[in-house]
């Protein structure tokens, strides 16, 4: 059992159920686990939670980043960059849920912890509206 499919796992049931109502013991049977062994590979779900969408911002900034690096004008880079972010809604669904809807669950000081890296994201949004 890997950590990478712990998260994937993870991801799906707080699509399914939600944060809140998912419980580490959902998440180590998913994975068939025993409760005990899944804090072997993580600390708490918050760590799960945060980790989750640190990978989803990460992937966003990285496409978002490579729209910005192509050479066509800004109204074409935008179109790309919403054709881009919407496939990456669709194909990463568990993912961009948690993303989407989950962020809210955080305990304070990983929320700190968060919002600089969703700053980025949005800071890449607004460069590209003022480009065009």
């Amino acid at each position: 059992m890997t950590r990478d499919e712990i998260l994937i796992a993870a991801a799906q049931i707080f699509g399914q159920k939600g944060f809140h109502a998912t419980s580490m013991q959902d998440i180590a049977q998913a994975v068939n686990l025993q409760k005990a062994s899944l804090y072997h590979h993580v600390n708490s779900k918050q760590e799960i939670l945060v980790e989750l969408l640190d990978q989803a911002l990460d992937l966003l900034i990285d496409r978002m980043n490579q729209v910005l690096a192509l050479d066509i004008p800004a109204d074409q880079k935008l179109r790309q960059a919403v054709s881009t972010y919407l496939s990456t809604l669709v194909t990463q669904r568990d993912l961009a849920s948690v993303l989407l809807l989950e962020h809210r669950s955080l305990d304070p000081d990983l929320h700190a912890r968060h919002i600089p890296r969703r700053d980025r994201y949005e800071q890449l949004w607004r460069d590209l509206i003022t480009q065009g």
